[in-house]
């Protein structure tokens, strides 16, 4: 054996070191062949040199489901901010009358979270994910303590200062939860499939979370202003959470493997230094770390060639290379291959969310009912985030869709929009004036949301390469931050319809203080 494997080791340089020590130097293929090289040449003590095999590491598991759970969190951390803004719609109603400040707070959102989506999507390869992600936390949890603070509890601010900021602080936290968001999309894209699901999942579990948790307060605190204050308190304490265990998870060993740790390669050669005056041997592995010299890249190893042998320093660092930056032509043609494959998802992602955005949150919070009050509008939205929860959770369930039939689907829901203007004109007497219209359309009306805003993003992921998932992601997330603008422009024009409508009734105070025993 030791015959065979030295015939295909190169001939040994040799060099003589500082200390007057010789240093034998051996480059080969696989590393069995260069051991047995190293044992004819050293003789009896090369008996002793173990044989390495180079064998690929295994795909770490997900223990206890904490990755998954994270992914979870994090749909719920960059939504519940912005949930927890237009959820307390009574309180909204009571401090602003006679204003469109849930329509004010929903177009501002939008806006700046599509400049966000771009910009993210712009720096996607400049600035790294966890910065992305960390500074996304960071401004989506700031407003939501200042305003609670500064605004509910303190009420710092006149009335127009307050509307004002307000809308600063739903624009602060639109530009850090779309970054979050977009740079989400991108990192679940790497991990396997349900993981994107997971994090879709948490975006309704948010919404969810905040309708149970405004409920909650407004039944068991009669004091609206401190309902308001603990409901801020909460929604803060959770977007905590979530940011917290992101930062235990990211470095786990399940998230490395499939974000940023290399894969060995089968064919890597070892480099073997034998240093005869020492009577020592060491190996190098030439892998996808190593450069071509056989020195780690990070290490600061320097060989230097002189008197027809290799003389190995460990004294002299290596220079690093400078990052250079992609240019503006080839970020755009990297995005347009992507978007050849995955256009029907991106457009199905689109309409989905134009047609939830012009009803909700602004047409829906003005529907109301002279004995409800304002109890009407927080139990549809709490019954619109909940059956979208249940929507994005049966798209977890494997079907075969193809692209055009998707957006097919998803243009269908178009029908919404008539039959949820029927629920609030004209504004005397309208023609689906029960309450149990728009409960059952704000039903199914999250269901299919759920399921066809889910759907594209989950396949689009998989019609990629795994180098271009992330791009992926904040491609679709484009389309969807594209489908909300329009969909909450137009929704300004569904508040001309609902402008009469609160002066209907002649007194709602006692139905907004409790729950009505009654209809």
């Amino acid at each position: 054996m030791g015959s065979v494997g030295s015939q295909h080791l190169q001939e040994p340089s040799v060099a003589s070191t500082p200390h007057r020590s010789v240093v034998m130097s051996f480059d080969g293929g696989p590393l069995e062949e260069v051991a047995a090289g190293v044992a004819q040449a050293q003789g009896s003590r090369a008996r002793g040199i173990p044989i390495f095999t180079d064998s690929e590491e295994p795909v770490p598991d997900d223990r206890y489901r904490a990755v998954y759970f994270a992914t979870l969190l994090a749909g719920v951390g960059f939504l519940l901010p912005y949930n927890s803004f237009i959820t307390d719609v009574d309180y909204l109603h009571h401090k602003y009358p006679g204003t469109s400040i849930v329509f004010d707070m929903s177009l501002t959102y939008i806006l700046v979270a599509l400049v966000a989506v771009l910009l993210n999507n712009a720096l996607v390869e400049r600035l790294s994910l966890h910065t992305r992600i960390t500074a996304g936390y960071l401004l989506a949890l700031g407003p939501l303590l200042f305003i609670s603070i500064c605004d509910v509890w303190l009420q710092l601010f006149s009335r127009d200062q307050a509307y004002a900021i307000n809308l600063a602080a739903v624009g602060t936290v639109a530009f850090g939860c779309t970054v979050q968001q977009s740079s989400f999309y991108g990192y679940t894209g790497m991990l396997p499939k349900r993981y994107t699901q997971g994090v879709m999942t948490g975006e309704s579990t948010a919404g969810v979370m905040v309708s149970l948790s405004r409920i909650l307060t407004k039944l068991l605190l009669p004091d609206e202003r401190a309902g308001t204050l603990i409901f801020f308190l909460v929604s803060a304490g959770l977007e905590l959470l979530c940011f917290l265990l992101h930062l235990l998870v990211r470095g786990s060993r399940f998230v490395l493997y499939h974000t940023a740790r290399p894969r060995p390669s089968h064919t890597a050669a070892y480099r073997v230094h034998h240093d005869v005056a020492a009577e020592d041997v060491h190996f190098e592995h030439q892998g996808p770390g190593l450069d071509n010299g056989g020195s780690p890249k990070d290490s600061p190893a320097h060989e230097v060639t002189g008197g027809g042998g290799a003389y190995t320093r460990f004294d002299v660092p290596r220079p690093r290379t400078r990052r250079s930056w992609p240019s503006f032509r080839a970020l755009l043609l990297h995005r347009y291959v992507v978007a050849r494959v995955i256009w029907a998802d991106m457009l199905s992602i689109a309409v989905t969310y134009f047609i939830t955005l012009c009803l909700f949150p602004g047409l829906e919070s003005e529907i109301h009912h002279c004995i409800l009050g304002e109890w009407l509008p927080i139990l549809i939205m709490a019954v619109f985030n909940l059956s979208d929860f249940v929507g994005k959770i049966l798209a977890a369930l494997p079907m075969d869709w193809q692209g055009t039939h998707l957006l097919a689907c998803a243009c269908l829901r178009v029908v919404f929009i008539p039959l949820f203007i029927l629920c609030v004109y004209p504004s005397s007497t309208p023609a689906l004036r029960h309450p149990a219209w728009p409960c059952i359309l704000s039903l199914l009306m999250g269901i299919s949301n759920g399921y066809f805003g889910s759907v594209p993003m989950i396949l689009a992921a998989g019609k990629v390469s795994p180098k271009q998932r992330e791009l992926a992601g904040n491609t679709m997330t484009v389309s969807y931050m594209t489908g909300l603008t329009l969909g909450s422009a137009v929704a300004y024009c569904t508040y001309s319809l609902t402008r009469d409508a609160h002066g209907t009734c002649p007194d709602r105070s006692a139905a907004n203080a409790s729950f009505p025993a009654g209809l």
